[in-house]
C-alpha cells in the first residue's frame, strides 16, 4: 500500500494506482477526454485536461497516467490547474465547428460540458485553417464527422486494442492529423464490423448513431441496466428510455464484457418497439388467426389441455421451452408441463445445439457446463478453438481472444472453414466436417507418443487411462491426416503447442456438438484436457460456448425431459418426492420426449397438444418438411412469442409475450453467471411477461399457486436447485454470480473442478472415429455444413426487424469454393437449386475460398431458402441431438429458359 495526500485527504491506496484511480475512489472530480477505464491507464494521456499539481514537481502531470508514490501530495483544483484545463479547451475549440453548442450530441458532449463547467465561451486561437472533411455515412448504423473530432484517440484505441479489428487509425501529422480507415476509405469499405464501440466512447459528435428517433441527452427519462438478449456471453448494457421506447443502448463496465458490445448488442434493439410486435392474443377461426381477449384464449387452451389429457393421457401433451426467456420463466414452464400436463415432455433448443455437451461433460467431469470464466481467456497461453466461429457467434469472447494474442497467447484453430480467427492462428487445421473425434485422437496420440502428457495429474485426478491408451494408439497423425484431409505435421504442431503450455484452454461450439458423434466429440475434448492436466485450473478448461442468451439457464432450470431443476433426475424416487412435496402435486417419473422425439410423435399421431414458447422450429429444426408434416398433424398448438413467425402459421392460439426489455428476471450466461434482466418499459400493447402468462394458465387449469413477481420464483428455485441455492435478487443486484453457489454466503465459482472433478476423478472416455451418417456420393457430391452469421441471430425473429442488420446480411446464400463454382458453371450471386435427400431450396451463390472444394456452407437463419429443408434429422443416439453439421447435397443451375 502507498500513503499519499490528495486535496488534503490522507489516504492509503494500492501500489500501482494512478492519481485518477484515487480521485475516482474518493469522488474527486477530474475531467477526462482521452481516458477510458477499460483501456490501459495512461497509455493515451494525450488530451492533458486531467492534469493535476504534484508538490515538488515543476510541470503539471496527467492524472490518468501518473502512478502514486509514497508521500505524494496532489492538488486537483488549483488556479494553475484550472487555467491549464481552460487552455486545453480553448485549443480544442480553435478549429472545432461553429455549431458545437447546437449539434446532435448537445447535452451529451463532454467538450461542451467542460466548456460550460470552466466558463470557456470562446477561444483566443481563431483564424487558423478550418477542417473540411466530408461526412462519412457509409456505415449502416453510424455517421463519421471528422470535423468534430478532437483526436482524443478513444475510438482508435477501442478498435485496435479492445475490439482488435484495426478498422481505423491516425493519419497524417500536425493539423491534418485525423482518424480514418486505411487509405482514407469510407468506413464501410474497411474491416469495420459495426460493433459501435467507437460510437459509445466518442466524447463529442464525431461519431453519432443513425436513428429515426432524435433526442437530446436531457430528454432521456432513464437508463436501465440489463443483460443482452442475444448470444450466451451475457453482455451488460444500459437501455436508453423515453416515452416507453428504447432509443439506444450503451455498454457498461464490468463483467463479463468489460464495456464492449457487438453489432447486435449495440444496434439490434430496434425490434423492441417494432410495429410488427404481437399486441393481443390470436385464435384461429375458420382457418384465420383473429384477435381475442386473454380470458377467451386461456379458457380455450385450458379446455384443450383437459380434453386431450382425459382422452389420450398426459403423454399426449408436450412443450418447447425457450433459451430466450428468463430463468424464472423456464422454471415455471417446465413446472406447468410436469404439474398441469402431467408428463416430462418438456425440452428446448439445447437439444439442437448443446445436448451433447450436457451429456458428454457430465459423464467425464460431473458437470455439463463451461468449466472456466470468460475473463480467463485473457490469461491463457494457448487458446484452442474448434467447431466455433467465435468472432462471429460470440464476438466479445472473440475480441478477448485477440487481446490475449496481443499479449503473447498462441491460437490454434480447427474448423472446416477458414474463419477470420484462422488468420491469426499459429496453427490452422481445415478439417473435413464430421472428423473431430479423429483429430482429437490424433493430437492425443502425439502427446502420449512424445511423453508430453501430465502423468502426475493423470495418476492423482483421473481414471480409465489404460482404455484411452488402447484406443489412441490406433490414431497416428498420418492416419488421422487422411481421415480429416489435413497435414500430419499440423496435427503434431497443434498437439505440442497445446500440451506444452502452462495454461491452455479449449473453446468449442456447435461444430463439435451437432453430429451423430457429438457426445463422443465432447468427451474426446475432455480427454485431451484431462491428458494435459488442464481441468480445474485458471485460464484452462473445456469451454462450450452457448449460442443463445439463456440456453444455460434453460438447462439449469429443468427444461429437459430427463432432468428437474439442477439436473436432478426424474427417475430418482428421492428427487420426485422432494419436488412433489414442494409443488404439492403428483409427478411422473418417466423420462419424457425430446424436441426431435416430440416432432416424430406428432407426425405419428401420438402427440396431440404442443405448447411452443419462444421457439421457431419451422426454421431452426432439421428436415423442415418433416417438421411441417408433424405440426399439421398435431391437434392443438399454442405459440407464445413476440412476433408472428413461420411456426405461428400452424398455431391454433398465439399469445403475445413481452420482450426482455419489458420484464424482470435473470439470464444465466455461458460461463454460468446468473445476471439480472430489468424492466425498462411497459409491455407493448396487451402483451404480457411469459411468467405471467404461464402462471395465469396454470391457475386457469386448477393449479392455484401464484407469485408476486420473478424474485419470488427465484426464491423457489433457490430452495430446490442446489447450484442456485445462494442466489437472490439482492445478491446479484450489482453483478452476477457464477454457479455453483449453494449458500447465501458463497461467493460463486469462477472455475469448476478445482482440486477434484465434480464426479470425483475425471473419467477418460475414449471413442473411435465413426463416419457421419450421410456422406457425399455420385448423386449428392458435396458436404453441406451450416452455421451462424455475425449480423443475425437464430431464426431472425428479432434481427430480421432491424433494418441495418438486414442490409448487411439480407438473404440466404451458399458458400462455394472458386473451383467448385467453375465446375458448376455458376458465378457469384447466381441463384441455384440446392438439393438433399430430404428437400430442396433456391439460394444465391457466394464464391469464397474459405471452404474446400467438396464442402459448402449455409447460414441457417433465413426462412426463405432455409438450410434446414436440407439437413439430416438423424440423431446422436446418446444425446438425441441431430446431425445438423453434415449432410450430402447437390447443386444445380437454374434453367431460366424453362427447359
Amino acid at each position: 500500500m502507498v500513503r499519499m495526500t490528495i486535496d488534503q485527504q490522507v489516504v492509503e491506496v494500492p501500489e500501482g494506482s494512478t492519481i485518477l484511480d484515487v480521485a475516482k475512489r474518493l469522488a474527486i472530480k477530474i475531467p477526462t477526454l482521452c481516458y477510458l477505464e477499460s483501456l490501459d491507464e495512461g497509455k493515451g494521456a494525450s488530451c492533458r485536461i486531467c492534469v493535476v499539481e504534484i508538490e515538488g514537481r515543476k510541470k503539471l502531470a496527467p492524472s490518468c497516467g501518473t502512478l502514486v508514490s509514497e508521500g505524494m501530495i496532489v492538488k486537483t483544483n488549483t488556479d494553475r490547474v484550472i487555467n491549464a484545463r481552460k487552455l486545453v479547451l480553448e485549443l480544442l475549440l480553435a478549429n472545432h465547428p461553429l455549431d458545437c453548442m447546437t449539434c446532435e450530441k448537445a447535452g451529451g458532449c463532454q467538450l461542451q460540458d467542460y466548456c460550460y463547467e470552466y466558463d470557456v465561451k470562446d477561444t483566443r486561437f481563431k483564424g487558423g485553417e478550418v477542417k473540411d472533411y466530408p461526412l462519412d455515412s457509409s456505415n449502416q448504423f453510424f455517421y463519421r464527422d471528422q470535423n468534430k473530432c478532437i483526436l482524443c484517440g478513444r475510438c482508435v484505441r477501442v478498435c485496435n486494442e479492445l475490439q482488435c479489428v484495426g478498422a481505423i487509425g491516425f493519419d497524417e501529422k500536425g493539423f491534418k492529423n485525423n482518424v480514418t480507415p486505411p487509405f482514407g476509405e469510407e468506413i464501410a469499405h474497411s474491416s469495420c464490423v459495426s460493433c459501435g464501440n467507437c460510437v459509445s466512447v466518442c466524447p463529442v459528435g464525431a461519431l453519432m448513431p443513425k436513428s429515426k428517433e432524435k433526442y437530446r441527452t436531457w430528454e432521456v427519462e432513464k437508463k436501465v441496466k440489463t443483460t443482452c438478449p442475444y448470444c450466451g456471453v451475457g453482455c451488460q448494457m444500459e437501455l436508453v428510455v423515453r416515452d416507453n421506447r428504447i432509443l439506444g443502448v450503451d455498454p457498461t463496465q464490468g463483467l463479463p464484457n468489460n464495456g464492449l458490445l457487438c453489432v447486435k448488442g449495440k444496434f439490434g434493439h430496434r425490434f423492441i418497439n417494432h410495429p410488427d410486435r404481437l399486441k393481443t392474443p390470436l385464435i384461429r377461426k375458420e382457418g384465420k388467426l383473429v384477435e381475442a381477449s386473454w380470458d377467451e384464449a386461456l379458457k380455450l387452451i385450458t379446455s384443450q389441455i383437459k380434453a386431450i389429457k382425459a382422452k389420450h393421457g398426459p403423454d399426449a401433451l408436450g412443450g418447447f421451452s425457450s433459451a430466450r426467456v428468463t430463468n424464472e420463466e423456464n422454471y415455471l414452464f417446465q413446472k406447468m408441463v410436469r404439474v398441469v400436463f402431467g408428463s416430462n415432455n418438456v425440452d428446448h433448443c439445447a437439444r439442437l445445439c448443446h445436448a451433447s455437451t450436457v451429456t458428454g461433460l457430465a459423464t467425464t467431469l460431473g458437470s455439463g457446463a463451461m468449466t472456466n470464466s470468460i475473463q480467463e481467456v485473457l490469461g491463457a497461453e494457448v487458446i484452442f478453438v474448434t467447431g466455433s466461429n467465435t468472432t462471429e457467434t460470440h464476438p466479445i469472447i472473440g475480441a478477448f481472444m485477440r487481446q490475449a494474442k496481443a499479449k503473447g497467447a498462441k491460437i490454434i484453430v480447427a474448423e472446416p472453414r477458414r474463419i477470420t480467427l484462422a488468420q491469426e492462428a499459429e496453427v490452422f487445421i481445415q478439417l473435413q466436417p464430421g472428423t473431430n473425434v479423429a483429430l482429437y485422437n490424433g493430437m492425443m496420440h502425439v502427446i502420449i507418443d512424445e511423453g508430453l502428457q501430465d502423468m502426475d495429474y493423470i495418476k492423482e485426478r483421473t481414471e480409465n487411462y489404460e482404455e484411452l491408451l488402447s484406443i489412441i494408439r490406433e490414431y497416428n497423425p498420418e492416419r488421422v491426416a487422411k481421415i480429416c484431409g489435413v497435414h500430419a505435421e499440423d496435427i503434431r504442431k497443434a498437439a505440442r503447442m497445446y500440451s506444452q503450455a502452462e495454461k491452455a484452454s479449449i473453446f468449442y461450439s456447435m461444430g463439435v456438438t451437432q453430429h451423430t458423434t457429438g457426445t463422443q466429440g465432447v468427451m474426446s475434448i475432455s480427454n485431451l484436457a484431462l491428458l494435459c492436466g488442464n481441468i480445474g485450473k485458471e485460464s484452462c478448461g473445456v469451454n462450450p460456448l452457448r449460442g443463445q442468451n439463456n440456453v444455460q439457464g434453460a438447462c439449469d432450470l429443468g427444461a429437459l425431459p430427463s432432468d428437474l431443476p439442477g439436473y436432478q433426475k426424474v427417475f430418482r424416487s428421492d428427487v420426485i418426492k422432494k419436488f412433489e412435496d414442494k409443488w404439492n402435486a403428483k409427478l411422473s417419473s418417466e423420462v419424457g420426449l425430446t424436441v426431435t422425439e416430440m416432432i416424430k410423435a406428432g407426425e405419428a399421431g401420438r402427440l396431440k397438444f404442443l405448447y411452443i414458447m419462444g421457439e421457431n422450429p419451422m426454421v431452426s429444426d432439421p428436415d423442415l418438411n418433416h417438421v411441417k408434416k408433424a405440426l399439421k398433424k398435431i391437434d392443438f398448438i399454442v405459440v407464445q412469442d413476440i412476433f408472428l413467425n413461420e411456426t405461428t402459421d400452424y398455431a391454433d392460439v398465439v399469445l403475445p409475450a413481452a420482450s426482455f426489455a419489458e420484464k424482470d428476471g435473470t439470464f444465466t450466461n455461458t460461463e454460468r453467471r446468473i445476471q439480472r434482466v430489468r424492466k425498462a418499459i411497459e409491455p407493448i400493447g396487451d402483451s404480457k411477461a411469459d411468467w405471467e402468462i404461464i402462471m395465469r394458465l396454470m391457475n386457469e387449469c386448477g393449479y392455484k399457486e401464484s407469485y408476486g413477481g420473478p424474485s419470488d420464483i427465484m426464491n423457489e428455485i433457490a430452495s430446490l436447485t442446489p447450484q442456485y441455492g445462494g442466489i437472490s435478487y439482492q445478491r446479484i443486484k450489482r453483478e452476477g454470480i457464477q454457479w455453483p453457489c449453494g449458500t447465501n454466503d458463497h461467493e460463486g465459482t469462477k472455475y469448476l473442478h478445482k482440486g477434484k472433478c465434480s464426479r470425483g476423478k475425471g473419467l477418460f472416455k475414449p471413442a473411435r472415429y465413426v463416419e457421419s451418417a450421410e456422406l457425399p456420393d455420385a448423386d449428392y457430391p458435396y458436404i453441406l455444413t451450416t452455421g451462424r452469421l455475425l449480423y443475425h441471430f437464430h431464426s431472425r425473429t428479432m434481427t430480421g426487424r432491424v433494418e441495418g442488420l438486414n442490409q448487411l446480411s439480407p438473404e440466404s446464400f451458399i458458400e462455394v469454393n472458386p473451383l467448385t463454382a467453375k465446375d458448376l458453371g455458376v458465378i457469384d450471386g447466381e441463384l441455384v437449386k440446392v438439393i438433399s435427400r430430404r428437400g430442396q431450396i433456391t439460394t444465391s451463390v457466394k464464391i469464397k475460398d474459405i471452404v474446400d472444394e467438396e464442402v459448402v456452407f449455409m447460414p441457417f437463419h433465413f426462412a426463405d431458402g432455409a438450410a434446414n429443408y436440407l439437413t439430416n434429422s438423424v440423431l446422436d443416439p446418446i444425446a438425441k441431438i441431430p446431425e445438423l453439421k453434415v449432410c450430402a447435397v447437390r447443386i444445380e443451375k437454374i434453367d431460366h429458359n424453362g427447359g
